[in-house]
């Protein structure tokens, strides 16, 4: 690669992404964590093997949760430049040519996720419509001038220079240079229309036996709540006065409302806009799907702890309504897991388990011995087989071959049961399990549902639901059922016997019940004296309150009792199940600090204990003393911990002079102890000055050779 320059100078040419190469150590350091182990590869192969499943699974979701909104966007562009495709003259023609045709697309404050969104549109209208697409950011047009370069720079691919719009005469620059203008735009869209047999279009498109003939130009705002007002006034009249010349689209990408558009822009402005509006799917939706998909389901082996799910879920609701940073949390989940599990070899699929249970060494037999689980599940068996599952390794792995056997089934009928539990309480008043089946199955994660106050609450609310409704909710939950196997095949047979008794219930009981009011009517109308009437009145009463349960009110008990009975079979919490720490990652706290940014925490331990981040040896000390071996920044730093409000600088200074100089030889000569002391003084100030620069201390005016402190609490 050569250059042309008068001047010497120094040019960097990158290399293209394609062409770099990806360091291959990512196994490397996976291998040197504290659990290294003799299976530490296998490990890592199978947890690239499971997130690259996952991922293609969270893409096809997004896929499929975007698909209307895309084909909607994708027909709005077919038909926005109808009359342009035709070359229609007519009248009404000329006067909506003005409009532009514009879509504003409401994607929600979950702005993180649009760039994915914003790919998937651009992609599929290259596809299908167009190959004229430009993305604009409000970071890149700050003017109409860089607006119009960055618009042209990537519909024409090319380098392209800012040049007034106002000026009508310029210079003719090279090939590879054009002018920034609307006028420049259109003429170069008239010359690429008309060579449909250059190779140049060829390329350009995609798929040109889908395109229009005149195909449009299709302009994305992404961010349009930070373009300045100037910039979209500006352009949307210039582009309105091209409209017959040009077929121009506008897509605005709104995160709050679509209001925002009548806010930043005049009616005078808002009316060359003809638009129609979209609305994409709420990220909550989106959200419980991506759990429905990824969660719950055996199709994934990992698992997800209650209170780790907790904390996934608080962050989405409570900072960002991030999908993707939901995901990314996930990742991050089973990166550690199989990091810190050496036991996690086993977190795949149930036949790929059993195999590697027979290659187990003896140290994973002691480290399957070690699971609280495990002990627990021992202490309950009988002597000589607790002898056996301590000692031999072969019965060991012949138990924990069935042990994994039935932890995969527990996870089949879990979520079965799950979702018909939630298709019985998701409709309840108030909702006392929750709205959501993530909010159940969070309960369901933490301790025996059937022992808490909400589940019984919604046993009494379930027990007064009309016959429609349980009908209704009872063929859902065949249709799962059904859907999962074998082994709920007594149970389809029972709720299909319900809603047979359902079908066959007579009216009699309400036409007799009926009848009995009507006599008693009567017979109130007969005795008009007072001590009668009264004694009449409190035999109805009494005979109300001992009436007997009609057909419908037992079959309705009944039905409720077995989905009960279900619930205290198959929603046992996860951790009561023997060997659950083989494919459910528990540690909230390292996910917390992983993504709860605590700052000052992490500055202060820093500081504080700088051995926790270096790992050098010499930096060990105990609790209260400060070593001379440690960082200048973190002696300074204890010191200022010792003082008060204000921290006079000379006393500082001897103190860190004293705790530096504690191993020096007491016989050096008072040259050398000179020029230490100058050192020391250095040293000293660019602590000092690193300090205030951290906000720990400031400047005070009350004394000049004092400093304030400006943090308390060690922290």
């Amino acid at each position: 690669m050569s250059t042309c320059s008068v001047s010497k100078g120094c040019f960097v040419f990158k290399p293209s992404p394609k062409k770099r190469r990806v360091s291959q150590k990512t196994a490397i350091h996976f291998r040197e964590g504290k659990n290294d182990s003799e299976d530490s590869e296998l490990r890592f192969d199978t947890c690239q093997s499971l997130w690259n499943q996952i991922k293609l699974e969270t893409e096809q979701i997004q896929e499929d949760l975007n698909k209307q909104l895309l084909d909607n966007l994708v027909s709005f562009l077919r038909r926005s430049h109808s009359e342009f495709q035709g070359k229609t003259t007519e009248w009404t023609f000329r006067m909506k040519s003005r409009e532009i045709p514009t879509a504003a697309l409401v994607l929600g404050v979950n702005v993180t996720d649009h760039d994915l969104t914003f790919r998937n549109l651009s992609e599929a209208l290259q596809s299908n419509i167009t190959p004229y697409i430009a993305l604009l950011e409000a970071k890149d047009c700050s003017g109409i001038k860089n607006l119009m370069q960055k618009l042209m720079g990537q519909l024409m691919n090319c380098s392209t220079d800012v040049v007034s719009l106002e000026d009508e005469d310029y210079v003719q620059v090279s090939q590879n240079r054009v002018r920034c203008s609307m006028k420049s735009l259109v003429d170069w869209y008239e010359s690429v229309t008309k060579k449909t047999d250059s190779e140049i279009l060829s390329k350009r498109r995609t798929s040109s036996s889908k395109h229009q003939q005149s195909p449009p130009v299709v302009i994305i705002f992404k961010d349009m709540e930070s373009f300045t007002t100037k910039v979209l006034q500006d352009f949307i009249v210039i582009s309105s006065q091209h409209i017959c010349e040009l077929p121009l689209v506008l897509i605005f990408g709104i995160a709050t409302s679509p209001m925002i558009i009548h806010s930043l822009l005049p009616h005078s402005v808002s009316s060359l806009l003809c638009i129609e509006l979209f609305q994409s799917l709420s990220c909550k939706e989106h959200l419980s799907t991506v759990i429905d998909k990824l969660l719950l389901t055996s199709q994934f082996p990992f698992k997800l702890g209650e209170k780790v799910l907790q904390v996934l879920i608080n962050i989405f609701l409570y900072h960002d309504f991030s999908v993707w940073n939901f995901i990314r949390g996930f990742q991050l989940c089973i990166v550690e897991h199989f990091y810190s599990q050496p036991l996690s070899v086993l977190c795949c699929q149930l036949a790929d388990a059993k195999k590697r249970v027979n290659s187990l060494s003896h140290d994973q037999c002691e480290n399957i011995r070690r699971l609280p689980s495990f002990r627990r599940y021992v202490e309950r068996q009988e002597a000589e087989k607790q002898i056996a599952l301590l000692t031999a390794d072969s019965f060991l792995k012949e138990t924990t071959q069935k042990l994994l056997e039935d932890l995969h089934v527990y996870h089949e009928n879990y979520v079965s049961v799950l979702r018909c539990l939630h298709v019985f309480t998701c409709s309840l008043p108030k909702y006392p399990l929750g709205k959501q089946i993530r909010e159940l199955h969070c309960a369901c994660l933490e301790n025996r549902v059937w022992e808490t106050e909400d589940y019984e609450s919604s046993l009494q609310l379930a027990r007064m639901l009309n016959k429609s409704d349980l009908e209704t909710m009872l063929q859902q939950c065949v249709e799962i059922l059904v859907s999962s196997g074998n082994e709920f095949d007594k149970a389809v047979e029972k709720l299909k016997e319900f809603l047979t008794q359902f079908q066959k219930l007579e009216v009699a009981e309400a036409f007799q019940e009926q009848d009995v009011s009507v006599s008693s009517q009567k017979e109130l109308q007969k005795k008009t004296d007072l001590y009668h009437l009264q004694k009449t009145l409190l035999e109805l009463k009494d005979s109300r309150r001992s009436k007997k349960l009609t057909k419908f009110e037992m079959l309705r008990f009944e039905v409720v009792d077995y989905i009960d009975s279900l619930v205290r079979n198959y929603l046992v919490p996860a951790d009561h199940k023997t060997l659950h720490e083989v494919v459910y990652f528990n540690t909230a706290s390292v996910l917390r600090g992983h993504l709860n940014a605590a700052p000052r925490i992490a500055l202060h331990t820093a500081l504080n204990n700088p051995y926790n981040y270096l790992k050098n040896q010499a930096l060990k000390s105990d609790g209260g003393s400060i070593s001379n071996k440690a960082p200048d920044i973190c002696i300074v730093y204890k010191l200022h911990l010792e003082c008060g409000r204000l921290i006079n600088l000379v006393d500082w200074l001897e103190a860190f002079s004293t705790v530096v100089t504690a191993v020096e030889e007491p016989n050096a000569d008072a040259a050398s102890s000179d020029q230490v002391d100058d050192i020391i003084h250095a040293r000293f100030i660019r602590a000092v000055s690193e300090l205030e620069l951290l906000g720990f201390i400031k400047p005070s005016k009350q004394k000049t050779d004092h400093v304030a402190r400006l943090t308390w609490g060690g922290c």
